[in-house]
């Protein structure tokens, strides 16, 4: 066994989070919780203790009945917070104000930065062109995008409806992209011109083009400019429109939220697909957050 090369004093380890946590539920319930062991064991033993907690230390927004948890006959069966309604987005929109949100860096050197104030509003454009178009809860988003500031915002948007984001890397070919999101059926499709990659610029917007006949689901494409300041939309030929345009009919106001089940779907991923087709992975609102 190896010499201990530190350990955290007395008074660090009763300023952690974990530590108030485990205070406040050691009075709520009456648990002795002295230390990691005994925290592990009472939430194993006692989940319908330890997943309240874990909701109200948390301060999560939404709608929660008086049971957090209900067993099933395997794990399958287990049930969390059956009866609660929350939405994503509303929860991580917590903030307002002018403090920093998002900061972006491109790999072509480009920084953007978003406060809470502008992601508030950018996310009510949004969810209002969405709305517009269509877009209500269970509905399906796509995003052939990077990873961007405007792609958490779209994905916010989405999820404030009660709607589901999915998305796959701007770096796939067609099919790849028709695999996954063909299974899915997006009613809107947000892009970005394209993305740099190991200093080349590489546009997106003929592979959309691509998709929106081969995705009948398909009502909008959205995309953004980041290879150019604004967007060359002729690759879509004419079946797209570029974010500015999109959200220009609405003034920012304040976001709204659909809150749903605990277990309703939030986003949908894929696995690899080497075995066929990729596999939707479905996950929920609740488990999410």
């Amino acid at each position: 066994m190896t010499d201990e090369l530190w350990r955290p004093s007395a008074a660090r380890v009763g300023a952690t989070r974990l530590r108030l946590f485990l205070d406040e539920a050691a009075a709520r319930w009456g648990a002795a919780l002295p230390d990691y062991d005994a925290a592990w064991a009472w939430s194993v033993e006692r989940p319908d203790q330890f997943w309240r907690s874990v909701w109200d230390f948390g301060g999560v927004i939404g709608d929660s009945d008086s049971d957090a948890f209900v067993a099933g006959d395997d794990l399958r069966g287990a049930r969390f917070f059956p009866g609660a309604r929350l939405n994503y987005a509303e929860n991580l929109l917590r903030h307002t104000g002018p403090e920093m949100a998002l900061i972006f860096h491109g790999e072509n050197g480009l920084r953007r930065e978003m406060s809470w104030d502008e992601l508030h509003a950018l996310v009510s454009r949004l969810q209002q062109a969405l709305k517009a178009q269509g877009v209500a809860p269970g509905d399906r988003v796509a995003g052939f995008v990077p990873n961007m500031a405007e792609t958490i915002a779209a994905m916010l948007a989405t999820a404030s409806l009660g709607a589901v984001w999915t998305s796959c890397s701007p770096d796939f070919g067609v099919d790849g992209v028709v695999d996954r999101f063909g299974q899915v059926e997006p009613t809107v499709l947000f892009c970005a011109d394209g993305y740099f990659y190991n200093g080349k610029r590489i546009s997106s917007l003929a592979i959309a083009r691509q998709l929106a006949d081969r995705l009948p689901s398909l009502q909008a494409i959205v995309a953004w400019p980041y290879l150019d300041e604004t967007v060359d939309l002729s690759p879509l030929e004419g079946r797209g429109v570029d974010l500015e345009s999109f959200i220009a009919p609405f003034d920012a106001t304040a976001v709204t939220f659909e809150r749903m089940d605990f277990r309703a779907p939030l986003f949908i991923m894929f696995s690899s697909g080497t075995t066929g087709l990729p596999k939707c992975i479905v996950h929920g609102v609740g488990g999410t957050l």
